[in-house]
């Protein structure tokens, strides 16, 4: 396998406490580290201090909304972190979701494939060193140059849930980056991106072979997920609109405790890995088998392991 990539920071771990892990992932076979950004960390600082640790690892958030950031900031920001890892720095980028963008930071959620076309575009001209001067749809940029651009600018790859998204990743980005989705879901994503871009994903694994306590876990996130439109959509284009709408049902009639008993083990277990640690290395490459480029463990904590004995166990070098 080409690629293995881990979540940082990992769930009940202060992000000060990871130099340790972080500086034996090249070692256990990671390639790659890839941050988020919702309501814990930024995207930027876990990477710029494991760019220090690990030298050998590829780095990069997934993903930076394209609406938290002016275009200028985001530029400067994906600028130092190439600079801290030359030639290891992908910067990911997407609409993130209405939830994070307009009610926690009070931004208007707005003509979202636009706005990250605009930004990718910017970007684009930014990170080589141009002056930009463009009247964009979504917004206008008036004679903004770095000092400091970057000497090989960046790979800029894209959230993209569905077709239109995966198309503009296809088109102008350098490949897309999704998640919540099962193995047999890669090629339906496939089906609209191709085959050549490519393609990463986040996987929620839970190292636990009790299965009971990896689907109440497992429900938790779903519902918290699910819910939000662009997930909703995004499930419903995968076909999973029906197993799911008695959850969105119930959530939408303020029933929390129903909307998780009505979602189904297979849903949980088709987009939840769990089981043995072997068991959850085997199906982290069904994904790769199915046409995934580049698996992001996020590791989820269950059966009684600590989040660094867990990345330890999940590592492609257990096998």
């Amino acid at each position: 396998m080409s690629r293995w990539g881990l979540t940082i920071p990992l769930t009940g771990l202060p992000l000060s406490e990871h130099r340790e892990i972080v500086s034996e992932l090249s070692a256990l076979g990671y390639t790659d580290a890839w941050s988020a950004e919702t309501n814990g960390t930024d995207a930027f600082t876990p990477l710029a201090l494991a760019s220090q640790w690990d030298p050998g690892l590829r780095l990069g958030p997934a993903i930076v909304p394209v609406y938290t950031r002016g275009p200028a900031l985001l530029a400067q920001q994906a600028a130092t972190l190439a600079d801290l890892a030359p030639g290891r720095f992908v910067l990911g980028i997407g609409t993130s979701s209405d939830t994070i963008v307009q009610r926690w930071n009070g931004i208007p959620f707005e003509e979202p494939y636009k706005r990250t076309r605009d930004t990718l575009r910017f970007l684009r001209k930014a990170l080589a060193g141009e002056k930009v001067k463009e009247e964009y749809d979504t917004f206008a940029v008036q004679g903004f140059k770095l000092d400091n651009a970057p000497a090989a600018p960046p790979p800029v790859v894209l959230a993209a849930l569905r077709p239109g998204m995966l198309r503009l990743a296809a088109r102008e980005a350098d490949g897309a980056i999704t998640n919540w989705l099962a193995p047999k879901d890669v090629r339906t994503v496939r089906g609209e991106l191709g085959d050549d871009p490519e393609l990463i994903a986040r996987l929620f694994v839970c190292p636990t072979e009790n299965a009971e306590e990896a689907r109440a876990i497992g429900r938790w996130m779903i519902a918290a997920y699910m819910t939000v439109p662009v997930y909703r959509a995004f499930h419903e284009w995968l076909g999973r609109g029906e197993a799911l709408r008695p959850m969105n049902e119930a959530w939408a009639a303020g029933d929390r405790k129903k909307a998780l008993e009505v979602i189904p083990d297979e849903v949980v277990d088709d987009l939840i890995v769990h089981g043995s640690p072997a068991a959850c290395r085997a199906r982290v490459r069904e994904y790769v088998g199915s046409g995934l480029t580049t698996p992001v463990l996020a590791v989820v904590p269950g059966g009684g392991l600590s989040p660094v004995d867990a990345v330890r166990a999940l590592a492609p070098s257990a096998d």
